[in-house]
């Protein structure tokens, strides 16, 4: 389909679907609306016959084109696997051992976001894997699935772009490398590590809401509701009901599926990245992950981890070969919720970006004003990314748009080179803040996939959390910009984002009723 240039009506789409989504708390008919929307806009402009049916089908036509096929798959044999070792025993039983290993909710909290943190290859298999081995103990301490998907969420996207060895890093150091401004792409990479503002205080807010009780908002309505009624998530969600076959499952019918994903997935990454490949260009960790491709090797490592579990239940006889396969189309079931909304949002971003132009739209704003900003760009770099990011729903097209337009703009602004670190950490930033909070990102999907939590009650109660964080790191780049100072920037951000959440938890203090202060903060 040829592209139709719609200036500033090409926003226009993820807008109407964004709105609709948080008034109406539905998130299917909203992105359908915003899809249309999109697709009328470009039927009008391009002149087309039959306006009506013109629209719908060449909504359907971005539909089939942007679909990701490799990453629905990946989440389905994902939910399989769950759904079976739920069917075989296993979470209970692990939920049952981790519960006497884990005292409490500050320690599942803090669980949690390590694992998290640990799992930092990749963050579609981040959301999902640690959704699914840490809800049984959510569930037990009863945390708000509202909580875990945020927790899930900000320790993905965040955690990855600062991890040197991710399919981000990779991502990134390509499009540094389509510059040519830089001797080391990894090198210029990892430089932007410690003024990505936005990924290090995201993962401090985690850690201060896990320690501190910091909640707010709807947020803070969840957890209470959590702890008085017990943790409640998708309702209509078939692994919430699974018929635990037998009792006979162990923690390692658990832990053993779960840790060949992890295994299978590394490998799988190196593997379609030509690890082993003939060209010895890929014959290391770095060369593979700059190489790899997440979508494939997330399909072979589900379904190797889906035929270890097969050899573990069947071969012991846990469960039936008819009781397997039927718990593997059960688990498929149960995730065809997130993958309509998967394919929907990449379909809205396709409209977006492919048919109506918005990059270009973005781009041509930054080329044409930011010469005239000076020691603001981070700043406005960090917005501009932000809302290009929020309003696509990916991170990656965005620092994709970005990258090359910054360097340029950044050393014609300060030739000698010390800008356009930190120019380049905001527009990272930038496109991270806008993936994690996007109600049409990949990640924020997926991690409401993964703690079973309602997807737009995800979006609305992690977003507080987000704008809190974007913020700090928005002042904290503009001290950055006239200044050049790490410690005195990072930790401007810092104390502006701990001293609102100090304010929101000690107003929610004084308005609790007693009820609500028993149950967020028991004496016993």
């Amino acid at each position: 389909m040829e592209p139709y240039y719609a200036g500033a009506l090409s926003i226009l789409p993820p807008i109407i679907a964004v709105v609709l989504a948080l008034i109406t708390k539905e998130v299917f008919s909203s992105l359908l609306i915003g899809i249309l929307s999109g697709t009328l806009i470009y039927t009008v402009g391009m002149g087309q016959d039959f306006l009506i049916v013109s629209t719908v089908q060449n909504a359907f036509s971005v539909m089939v084109n942007k679909v990701d096929f490799n990453i629905v798959i990946f989440c389905s044999l994902l939910g399989s696997l769950v759904y079976v070792i739920a069917m075989a025993g296993g979470s209970r039983a692990y939920g049952e051992w981790a519960t006497k290993k884990i005292k409490g909710r500050k320690s599942a909290l803090l669980s949690t976001s390590l694992l998290g943190a640990f799992i930092f290859i990749d963050d579609y298999f981040n959301c999902l894997t640690v959704g699914t081995v840490m809800r049984p103990i959510s569930d037990k301490y009863r945390i708000s699935r509202a909580k875990l998907a945020y927790i899930i969420d900000s320790t993905a996207a965040p955690v990855c772009i600062i991890a040197p060895i991710s399919s981000w890093a990779a991502a990134v150091g390509s499009n540094l490398k389509s510059t040519g401004a830089f001797e080391s792409e990894m090198e210029a990479f990892v430089a932007t590590i410690p003024w990505n503002f936005y990924a290090l205080l995201c993962i401090s807010m985690v850690v201060l809401v896990a320690i501190g009780n910091f909640d707010f908002g709807q947020m803070r309505r969840a957890e209470i509701d959590a702890i008085k009624n017990g943790s409640s998530g998708i309702s209509n969600s078939d692994h919430e009901n699974i018929d635990v076959v037998t009792e006979k499952g162990g923690v390692l019918d658990m832990i053993v599926p779960i840790l060949a994903l992890i295994v299978f997935a590394v490998l799988s990454l190196l593997y379609v990245g030509g690890y082993w490949g003939e060209d010895p260009a890929y014959h290391s960790l770095g060369g593979a992950f700059g190489n790899t491709s997440a979508g494939p090797a997330l399909v072979l490592a589900s379904f190797a981890a889906l035929v270890v579990a097969f050899v573990l239940f069947v071969g012991r006889r846990l469960l039936t070969l008819k009781q397997f396969m039927n718990g593997v189309l059960k688990g498929i079931q149960a995730m065809i919720p997130a993958n309509l909304i998967l394919v929907m949002a990449w379909t809205i971003s396709g409209v977006c970006r492919d048919l109506l132009q918005t990059p270009l739209f973005i781009s041509g704003i930054v080329e044409n004003d930011m010469g005239m900003l000076g020691n603001f760009l981070p700043a406005i770099i960090f917005v501009i990314a932000g809302f290009l990011s929020f309003s696509t729903g990916t991170a990656w097209g965005t620092f994709g748009i970005l990258i090359p337009i910054v360097v340029v703009v950044a050393q014609a602004i300060d030739p000698s080179g010390a800008l356009i670190t930190i120019t380049l950490s905001a527009t990272l930033a930038g496109s991270v803040f806008g993936d994690h909070c996007s109600p049409i990102s990949d990640t924020t999907i997926l991690s409401s996939a993964g703690a079973g939590c309602v997807h737009i009650e995800h979006v609305a109660t992690q977003l507080p959390f987000a704008l809190i964080v974007a913020t700090s790191a928005f002042s904290g780049y503009i001290v950055a910009g006239f200044t050049g100072s790490l410690v005195l920037s990072l930790g401007t951000g810092f104390v502006i984002m701990v001293c609102v959440l100090s304010y929101l938890h000690m107003r929610n203090l004084k308005r609790e009723t007693y009820a609500d202060h028993e149950a967020l903060h028991p004496t016993k």
